[in-house]
């Protein structure tokens, strides 16, 4: 086998995989409200920091006003709550609520029976290691 072709291989699941994501698949399919559920991971990932507006933009890869309306949507559906920051009271920083963490229960849920089923007919051995494998590439593409 040519060592390249294992690397196509990776890049078409990759594709494949970013497609799905750029569709947000999971989160519509979960019945989750689809640009405000990214907000709410961007929260998540966070914690235990804080962010603010800027930091959900950063996180998402999107400019500050369009995280700005997404973040007004969230609020709105009761998913996050705006506190004035304890050490900057210029900043403002966004708090999941307990809305806000039930649909990211739901969601979560939601993903991990998807990714369960598509590993059904895999063995524990099978999943362990390319749930290692998996982490470490990840990890790997920071570098």
């Amino acid at each position: 086998m040519d060592k390249t072709e294992p690397i196509a291989t990776v890049e078409a699941a990759m594709i494949a995989i970013r497609r799905r994501q750029t569709r947000r698949t999971l989160a519509v399919q979960s019945g989750g409200p689809d640009p405000v559920q990214e907000v709410l991971d961007a929260i998540e990932a966070a914690e235990p920091d804080l962010l603010g507006v800027n930091g959900v933009a950063a996180a998402m890869g999107v400019d500050q006003p369009r995280a700005s309306k997404l973040v007004a949507a969230a609020v709105s559906a009761g998913l996050v709550r705006r506190e004035a920051d304890q050490a900057d009271g210029r900043r403002t920083n966004l708090v999941l609520t307990a809305d806000g963490r039930r649909q990211l229960e739901v969601v979560h849920g939601f993903r991990r029976e998807r990714f369960a089923a598509a590993m059904d007919d895999w063995t524990g051995d099978e999943r362990k290691v390319f749930a290692d494998l998996l982490a470490r590439f990840v990890t790997g593409l920071d570098r």
